[in-house]
């Protein structure tokens, strides 16, 4: 039975596909021991003084959190090097993202979206009637932002950029960027998704706040669900010029973050700072790990600025994935992205990582004749 009523946009979307879980896995495959590297959740979270301030913290669920959200906003000015009154907070990273699809977008107007990015860029524009300019990679892995301010015109609204970029791993050149934002013309706005820029070489990102401070036309989109280890607490937050966050929390709905995520949050910030960072060292040394042992295999794993590796495979990313799978192992084959060998694995525990790096090499050593 079809639904009438609908918008025509809202027809056209395709839905979002999160990786798999656990339980779904063992549901489908009879298993009893699942790992999960597919969805790039941080396996060290969450830390040991939020875990129980978001306990206790659960006494007053009944209650509304403070709208205003001071005290996050102040803890992340400081850390960020911009005034309270450029931070907004969201539920989730992706909140945000559809709040800007919201604020920004006219039926019929132009956005800018790389070929292989995080997939919800298209899904949120499509359904606000956008006219969407894919822009091909750079040597496959790299966005080219060349390309990008080329095809920045009149009608442009929106640059959706992933940076680290998502599926791949990559950053890009902080040089490009500046001459991106010099560019631009005057009502186009740079949405830049960084929610994975605490796993990579700090000096390799673009400094924010000059450019907020100086009112240029981006808004930069980072989240506690990676590095922080609070996926499920669904909290996320943008940094722009002071006008743009008052628009942007006229539009978005009050109360729009959960009290429990954001108190660990917080605690995470003030309390568990050792613990985060310890956390981190040991994801970046296992990114490497798992990066010299896939090479070790005979694959092509692209050099990685978050917590998870891009590798080229001999194999079709869909059936290693799905022989994967029969041992337990979740990984996000990239075929949807273009790439039609390669998959996308989350840097787990010590322990994980083994037994994904042994599964791939027996499962190379069963299909050594497809390979050839």
């Amino acid at each position: 039975m079809s639904l009438e009523g609908l918008r025509k946009a809202v027809l056209e979307v395709r839905p979002y596909v999160p990786g798999k879980s656990i339980e779904e896995v063992m549901a489908e495959r009879g298993l009893q021991d699942v790992i999960k590297l597919g969805s790039n959740e941080n396996p060290y979270g969450p830390f040991t003084n939020a875990r129980k301030v978001m306990k206790e913290e659960v006494d007053r669920i009944n209650t509304y959190p403070d709208v205003s959200f001071y005290h996050l906003k102040e803890r992340l000015s400081g850390i960020h090097g911009v005034k309270s009154e450029n931070i907004c907070i969201s539920h989730g990273a992706e909140g945000m993202l559809q709040t800007l699809g919201k604020a920004f977008i006219d039926p019929g107007d132009e956005v800018i979206i790389p070929s292989a990015t995080y997939n919800l860029y298209h899904e949120i524009s499509r359904v606000m009637g956008a006219s969407i300019i894919s822009v091909p990679m750079k040597d496959d892995y790299y966005i080219d932002l060349e390309a990008v301010a080329e095809k920045a015109g009149p009608r442009t609204k929106l640059l959706w950029l992933s940076n680290p970029n998502n599926p791949t791993g990559t950053v890009f050149d902080k040089r490009s960027f500046e001459k991106l934002m010099k560019s631009l013309p005057s009502q186009a706005w740079v949405v830049l998704d960084e929610a994975y820029a605490e796993f990579a070489t700090q000096n390799l990102l673009p400094d924010l706040a000059p450019f907020i401070e100086g009112g240029a036309n981006v808004i930069s989109i980072r989240t506690f669900s990676k590095a922080y280890g609070l996926a499920g607490g669904r909290l996320g937050y943008a940094m722009c010029r002071e006008e743009m966050a008052t628009v942007i929390d006229t539009v978005t709905e009050p109360f729009n973050a959960n009290r429990i995520a954001v108190a660990g949050a917080l605690a995470t910030l003030e309390l568990d700072r050792k613990e985060y960072t310890e956390a981190l060292e040991k994801i970046k040394k296992d990114r490497h790990w798992l990066t010299d042992h896939f090479k070790e295999l005979g694959l092509v794993p692209v050099e990685s600025h978050t917590n998870f590796v891009f590798v080229e495979t001999p194999l079709s990313a869909v059936r290693l994935s799905e022989k994967l799978l029969d041992l337990g192992i979740i990984v996000r084959p990239c075929n949807n992205w273009g790439f039609s060998g390669a998959i996308r694995v989350t840097v787990g525990l010590e322990q994980q990582n083994q037994r994904l790096i042994k599964g791939i090499s027996d499962i190379l050593k069963a299909c050594a004749e497809e390979v050839k």
